[in-house]
């Protein structure tokens, strides 16, 4: 015998004749029980056996028996005795040879514990012939080992996807360099997949030749497929709620577990949550059918309608599972057959599946669902802060393995992860809804018709993920037949944003309204900005309103004179596109964005010829990724010198080509085609400081309204020039011009050097003056003063007909 190590026991070889007389005695003999031959010889067996059994060496065949043998200095030895019959040459029995080893050392003990260890062991031949398996290796492939030593693996397992394995057996039979192997494959007989741990080592003899290849697979079922659900919740998390859409949110929890955790995936959620609407309190107490909108579907094999298909609405009838489970806030899991335990080895799913794990009442044995093609089917509902907010349904169709309760685990946490994100997509999709609706509330649903330009609008909110800005845009009459062309951004996203707006746009108009100079009118814009946070609310305290920062182009354009006056708060400044097609930026020199405060804004004039086009746009139109401001302006004004069927049909076409699918803040585009008003329909006259140049005032209006054919309004013109030429003569200085200006509307302008404002009051009986203006005011629709460098304007207008 070859030794590997003192735990090793000398082999005793004993010869005992038919009749029970031992004939031979070896040295291991000798070495094990202390007897010598000559003490041995001779002697029946039975003398150096402890309460041997009758019969014993009779009628025994080949055969290990534990005995327990009797040594020479009178103590005992457990042993194992193996019987091995001797035959002569004619087959007549000769007698037996028994071999003896002590059970408590090797390779006895060692043989006992490699067939009994409940880890699958195995050697191979370098061609991947068995030598040896151990029990739980024969439990594991379903076969014993008589059926299996001899034959090749692959030969005998010819169904099962075993090519890692066997391969990496090879490459250690080849180089002699031992591996490591994690496969998953299915035993035999079983219905769960099995996760094996697999070390491969090679075999040598004393001179070190690879003679075999031995292995043993540890089932790590439980720890690797904790390790997948790991994943697949790791996956989940980045995967579920990358967008602020409540349809993207539900489809990506649809999309996340399959096909790694089920074969189908339904989310069904309330109308109102795709909405952003707070989810029905009563929906599922009432007792009458649920109904839902299914906002997401997804199958391991290719679905007809598509990827998803639309939401269509699905109803849920009381006492259905899904009713069930949105009334107790609770999951449900159907089987549709009784779940198969697993293998006695089964470290992982054998545990799982075990009724043990499960939550009272589950699993529901539901043989009806085998109908719709599943095996299994896990409802749960979608819970987010207290709301419910639908049900979504995790089913199984193509794979054996019945749910466990890990995988209610799972699925329970992927519903949870996904509801948090579904609900925030819904407060999301609230309060970007009302951020919109309050933006186009304070936006002009239509812009207003004007005889000095004609004019077209473009605004895009940005996408869902960036929310409501602040841009805006608008267009004010102006007296003098006047125009103002307003474009502005006030910083940041969200409700504040639109309110900033709101305030901002009212601050413009009221301020347009007293008809203040493009760079005065920024000055008291900038400082309305500058005490926006300070609002105090009504308990005393401060509201924070967000970021407070704008930006605002303010332009006036007059048809009489064909010129522009512009101021620039930040704001980027407009393109002018010349009749004749060609188009620069306006050379203006931008002031500070609003918010500031303390520094100038600047007033720059130019010409815009008839037929000229102004664009005022915000920076969301031109600005992105892919390009800067500047470039995006030269682009922009490429298109808009591009000829265009309308001025409607060039700002459709210039916000399609400037602006990319996936927006990050507002886009607003306002575009404005210059008219003049004809020479012919402007008269104007100096007035001499000199109260009898009234009378020459009046009749010069009505010569010029007999010229118009608007006679019917001379008397009503007549007085108001009348009462207008006086008050600036009498508290006036000169120049004094008189003005009439026929477009829409009649308008009358007195002119004069002086900048003190005229006030409307109610003259008390015994006055002889102060009735002048209110005359003015009730005898016009409208009138008003309007400061100038050199002095003042008092206007007022009649309405008229078209021109």
């Amino acid at each position: 015998m070859e030794t590997t190590g003192e735990q090793d026991a000398p082999t005793a070889a004993v010869v005992v004749g038919p009749d029970g007389v031992v004939s031979g005695w070896s040295e291991g003999a000798l070495l094990l029980l202390g007897w010598r031959a000559e003490e041995t010889v001779g002697r029946p067996v039975t003398d150096f056996l402890v309460d041997p059994r009758p019969g014993y060496l009779g009628g025994a065949g080949p055969g290990t028996t534990p005995l327990t043998l009797r040594r020479r200095d009178g103590s005992t030895v457990d042993a194992a005795v193996t019987i091995h019959p001797l035959n002569g040459s004619d087959g007549q029995p000769l007698g037996r040879v028994l071999t003896v080893q002590r059970w408590d050392r090797r390779p006895v003990i060692a043989d006992r514990a490699f067939e009994q260890c409940p880890f699958a062991l195995g050697v191979y031949d370098p061609e991947l012939r068995f030598l040896w398996v151990n029990a739980a290796a024969c439990r594991v492939m379903s076969h014993s080992e008589a059926q299996v030593l001899g034959e090749k693996y692959r030969e005998l397992f010819p169904e099962l996807d075993d090519a890692a394995y066997t391969n990496q057996l090879s490459e250690v039979a080849r180089t002699g360099e031992p591996a490591r192997l994690i496969t998953v494959f299915r035993p035999l007989g079983s219905a769960y997949a099995n996760a094996w741990a697999t070390s491969m080592w090679p075999v040598r003899d004393a001179g070190g030749r690879v003679r075999a290849v031995a292995n043993w697979g540890f089932d790590m079922s439980a720890e690797y497929w904790a390790r997948q659900r790991l994943l697949i919740l790791n996956e989940a998390s980045s995967g579920i709620g990358r967008t602020l859409d409540v349809i993207s949110t539900a489809r990506e929890l649809a999309t996340a577990p399959v096909p790694g955790f089920v074969d189908l995936v339904t989310v069904d959620l309330f109308d109102e949550v795709l909405r952003g609407e707070e989810p029905p309190a009563a929906a599922v107490t009432t007792g009458g059918t649920i109904t839902l909108s299914r906002a997401a579907r997804h199958s391991a094999k290719r679905d007809p309608d598509g990827p998803f298909g639309p939401v269509t609405p699905v109803g849920y009838a009381p006492g259905s599972v899904p009713a069930r489970c949105m009334a107790a806030g609770t999951s449900m899991v159907q089987l549709a057959a009784e779940a198969d335990q697993g293998g006695e080895w089964a470290f992982g799913p054998g545990l799982a599946a075990d009724p043990a794990h499960w939550p009272p009442g589950l699993p529901l044995i539901d043989r009806t669902i085998a109908a719709q093609g599943l095996t299994g089917r896990i409802t749960v509902p979608l819970l987010a802060r207290g709301a419910l907010l639908g049900v979504v349904a995790f089913a199984r169709k193509d794979r054996p393995e019945a749910f466990t309760a890990d995988d209610l685990i799972l699925a329970e946490e992927l519903a949870a992860k996904a509801a948090v994100a579904i609900d925030n997509a819904r407060r999301y999709t609230r309060e970007h809804t009302t951020a919109l609706t309050l933006q186009r509330s304070l936006l002009p649903r239509r812009l207003p018709s004007h005889g000095a330009i004609e004019v077209a609008s473009g605004y895009l909110p940005a996408g869902a993920g960036a929310g409501v800005g602040g841009d805006w845009f608008d267009v004010i009459a102006l007296s003098g037949a006047r125009v103002a062309l307003v474009v502005g951004d006030v910083v940041g996203h969200g409700v504040h944003a639109s309110a900033s707006m709101g305030r901002l746009r009212t601050a413009v108009r009221t301020l347009a309204d007293v008809d203040l100079p493009p760079d005065e009118l920024l000055t008291h814009l900038d400082d309305l900005v500058l005490h926006l946070p300070d609002d105090p609310r009504p308990d005393g305290g401060f509201e924070p309103t967000g970021e407070t920062g704008a930006t605002c182009l303010y332009a006036v354009y007059d048809p009489v004179s064909r010129r522009c006056a512009l101021a620039s708060a930040g704001h980027p400044l407009p393109l002018i596109i010349a009749p004749d097609g060609t188009g620069t930026p306006v050379e203006a020199q931008p002031g500070p964005p609003l918010g500031i405060g303390g520094l100038p804004f600047e007033v720059t004039e130019f010409d815009a010829p008839e037929g000229s086009l102004l664009a005022l746009y915000t920076d969301g139109l031109v600005v992105s990724h892919e390009r800067d401001g500047e470039q995006g302006a030269t682009g922009l004004l490429r298109i808009l010198s591009q000829p265009a069927a309308s001025l409607e049909a060039l700002c459709d076409a210039a916000m399609k080509a400037m602006l990319p699918e996936h927006r990050t803040d507002d886009a607003a585009l306002l575009l404005a085609r210059t008219r003049a008003l004809d020479p012919d329909h402007v008269a104007d006259w100096a007035i001499e400081p000199d109260p009898a140049q009234v009378a020459r005032a009046r009749r010069l209006a009505a010569d010029q309204l007999a010229v118009w054919g608007l006679e019917e309004t001379a008397f009503v013109t007549e007085l108001v020039v009348s009462e207008l030429v006086t008050n600036a003569i009498k508290y006036g200085q000169p120049p004094i011009r008189l003005r009439l200006i026929r477009d829409t509307s009649l308008i009358c302008e007195i002119s004069d050097g002086s900048d003190t404002a005229p006030h409307l009051r109610r003259a008390r009986t015994f006055d002889e003056g102060g009735r002048g203006l209110m005359l003015v005011a009730q005898l016009t629709q409208s009138w008003g003063t309007r400061h100038t460098t050199n002095g003042k304007t008092i206007w007022c207008a009649q309405t008229l007909g078209p021109v």
